[in-house]
């Protein structure tokens, strides 16, 4: 067989013409003289196939990236190395080449491309909605029947920023554009729903409580028709607190713990440990706060009394001796509750 185009007899054939012939106009790559990539001035998150992705790349990798995405590889070449380098950067506009080497039907070739990489720089919408105070959920951090204390607030945002910053990792809208402080209690405003619901949840696991979700309808988005929703989360702590004085299925009990899923104290007339489940709140009443223990003097024990006086009257009261109490000794003081006229110790 001969070349048709150089009339060459003795070289390898590429279908109807020789390697050299099919080589002069043969390349290895296609890539376009110039690709422009759009991305996030705030962020660096890139928009490509309809969508924003990857977030916090340096500018010289999405350069690096957005040349091996437009590079397109001919079938015929085997075993190729690719060399990317960026020659300048003026400005938005980088010019950069592209060296190739791979082998063709058994023959080594290599070529260079040049290509020019635009960066436009933009926002994405969710850094536009960050900028607008744009938020999602608000969390009402509230307590039942009392006024929250410095301590709880002061805990309560904390809680907030650290789950915010935990949620950032994989929730562009995990940020808080405002805290209404009110006189009943704070209200988070958060970005976004999903992480609205850990904030809450990570402030119920600290304080207990329920919690109750309200959402209500904002507006319409006019190109779907559906419904946009803002969802109001209120976080309602309990009225009782670690060490005060609680009833539940007609036991007293003075609260050790106050956890996510559960109450748990101590019935005060036997000293037995009691698990109360959060679900049932509305059946725990607040009998006493812990403040209002009083301290009294121990006059006499037995082994099976401990006698201690009444500071209103300074009468003697005969009390059962309890295990937790065996170490006291007489002249010590110690600590009880007046509970519906009868007095019961306390550690």
């Amino acid at each position: 067989m001969f070349c048709p185009e150089c009339g060459s007899t003795d070289k390898k054939m590429v279908g109807d013409i020789c390697i050299d012939c099919f080589l002069k106009e043969f390349q290895m790559i296609e890539l376009p003289k110039r690709i422009e990539v759009e991305i996030c001035s705030h962020c660096n998150s890139k928009f490509e196939e309809g969508k924003w992705s990857e977030e916090n790349i340096p500018e010289e990798e999405i350069i690096y990236r957005a040349l091996e995405r437009n590079i397109k590889i001919a079938d015929e070449v085997e075993n190729e190395i690719i060399n990317l380098e960026i020659d300048q950067i003026k400005g938005t506009i980088s010019t950069c080449f592209v060296e190739v080497v791979g082998e063709v039907h058994g023959t080594q070739i290599d070529e260079t491309h040049e290509c020019e990489v635009k960066i436009k720089k933009t926002v994405c919408p969710s850094c536009s909605k960050m900028q607008s105070g744009y938020y999602e959920t608000v969390i009402q951090f509230r307590a039942d029947n009392r006024e929250l204390k410095a301590e709880e607030y002061a805990k309560a945002d904390e809680i907030v920023e650290r789950t915010l910053i935990k949620q950032s990792k994989k929730d562009k809208l995990a940020y808080c554009p405002q805290i209404a402080k009110l006189k009943e209690g704070y209200d988070y405003y958060i970005g976004s729903f999903k992480s609205g619901r850990k904030v809450a949840e990570s402030l119920k696991e600290e304080f207990g409580g329920t919690i109750k979700e309200s959402p209500r309808l904002i507006s319409e988005d006019k190109s779907t028709g559906k419904g946009l929703y803002r969802i109001w989360i209120s976080v309602r702590i309990p009225e009782f607190e670690v060490g005060d004085f609680i009833k539940y299925n007609d036991k007293i009990v003075q609260v050790n713990n106050i956890g996510k899923n559960s109450v748990l104290g101590f019935e005060i007339s036997t000293n037995k440990k009691q698990n109360i489940p959060m679900k049932n709140i509305d059946e725990i009443k607040l009998i006493k706060k812990s403040d209002e223990c009083e301290t009294t003097t121990i006059i006499s024990k037995s082994p099976s009394v401990i006698q201690i006086l009444d500071p209103v009257d300074y009468s003697t009261q005969d009390l059962e001796m309890r295990e937790d109490f065996e170490s006291y000794n007489i002249g010590d003081e110690i600590k009880f509750i007046r509970i519906d006229n009868y007095i019961y110790l306390v550690n």
